[in-house]
């Protein structure tokens, strides 16, 4: 069988690496290749595209990447053609992997769709494309397959695929002994996983971090850095700042679990907090437009995921208007001197994490991907 994986951020690129290793586990004659990054390359996928030169966020900052996006979309598409997959796997990156789906359809490939994209949030209307060109779906989070049953498409709940990949970490006394060796708090910094988020981010979290600094001056920093992220340029970039930082490659989780508090950009990495019961304040911003273009299409009241699946606020946000330093610095500041309110914090996470599945996530999807591609192959017609 020949498989194709299109995960265009960084994410879904770790959720790719283990659901290719739970199909080669099974079936190792099939064949695999990706639009993806390290971690699937790392689990010896052929990677048509590095998804690195092509995940940015936001309505205005994909214009500026409209050239490799359509050179990424040239050498997918030819690859498809020449190697014809029983089956296509999207993962999120709604935009591309949407059109990408259609082009499928027409080859006469099945069409997987695993971890939904945010329709719940926003643009809901592409569930009208979801029906019309995926044959089946596997959701994560557990109020999405209520809201696809109310648009009449059925989809597998399969729970999230962290809690699997989460499973055999190290305990947090375990983790503060390696980074937590010294009096006082340990504030994590995540700018996010793409260059354009450390781009517009970076400066507002070292800027958060002096002045929580001057005011808990035992306090130490960490910035755990996204495989998709170049970590010497980030170690060059913190390097200009007189702030007691340590920048950590390839071992995020056990970094954050570690933290008594992490300033962290909105996304997966909220969910990882939440599964590792570190206490967080989210934050981001987009350019100006884009930030408009989301004032008027999004509608979910919380852009953190733990805070969308509980249904109230349980991480402080700052992403709807402008995150001020001052205020997100005021408001971590609070946070550490105040241990109850990082506590109180703690047992909601949990109660989120118990809310994620049982583990052997990426097993069940593997086996629900190999069904998908076993089933005859039928062209598409409009």
């Amino acid at each position: 069988m020949e498989v194709f994986i299109s995960a265009g951020e960084a994410s879904g690129d770790l959720y790719g690496s283990h659901l290719a290793r739970e199909i080669l586990s099974v079936a190792p004659q099939t064949r695999i290749s990706c639009l993806g990054g390290p971690h699937m390359q790392a689990a010896g996928v052929q990677t048509i595209v590095d998804n690195r030169s092509i995940s940015v966020v936001g309505a205005t900052e994909v214009l500026g990447h409209l050239r490799a996006i359509y050179g990424a979309w040239t050498k997918i598409r030819s690859h498809l053609l020449a190697s014809r997959p029983s089956v296509v796997v999207l993962i999120d990156f709604p935009d591309f992997n949407l059109f990408l789906a259609g082009f499928a359809k027409k080859i006469g490939a099945r069409v997987f769709y695993y971890i939904s994209p945010q329709l719940w949030a926003w643009r809901e209307g592409r569930t009208r494309k979801i029906k019309k060109f995926v044959d089946r779906m596997a959701v994560i989070l557990p109020f999405e397959k209520q809201f696809y049953a109310a648009h009449g498409i059925e989809v597998d709940y399969v729970g999230h695929p962290l809690v699997d990949i989460m499973a055999t970490l190290p305990d947090k006394t375990q983790c503060r002994h390696i980074y937590h060796d010294f009096d006082g708090p340990l504030v994590g910094l995540l700018p996010g996983s793409r260059p354009s988020e450390v781009k517009l981010l970076f400066d507002i979290l070292m800027d958060a971090g002096a002045i929580i600094s001057r005011s808990l001056p035992a306090a130490r920093f960490i910035m755990p850095v996204a495989s998709s992220l170049d970590a010497r340029e980030m170690e060059s970039r913190v390097a200009g700042w007189a702030l007691p930082i340590r920048v950590v490659r390839d071992d995020t989780y056990n970094a954050i679990r570690a933290c008594d508090l992490i300033l962290t950009a909105s996304g997966t990495v909220t969910l990882e907090a939440a599964i590792l019961e570190t206490p967080m304040i989210v934050f981001y911003k987009v350019s100006k437009l884009s930030k408009l273009i989301g004032d008027l299409l999004v509608r979910v009241k919380f852009a953190a995921l733990p805070n969308l699946i509980a249904g109230k606020a349980i991480a402080p946000e700052f992403t709807r208007e402008e995150p001020t330093v001052p205020r997100l610095a005021a408001c971590a500041i609070e946070h550490l001197m105040n241990p109850a309110l990082l506590e109180e914090q703690r047992l909601e996470l949990r109660s989120i994490r118990n809310q994620l599945g049982a583990p052997g996530i990426s097993a069940r999807v593997a086996r629900l991907v190999m069904g998908v591609g076993s089933a005859p192959q039928q062209l598409w017609s409009p």
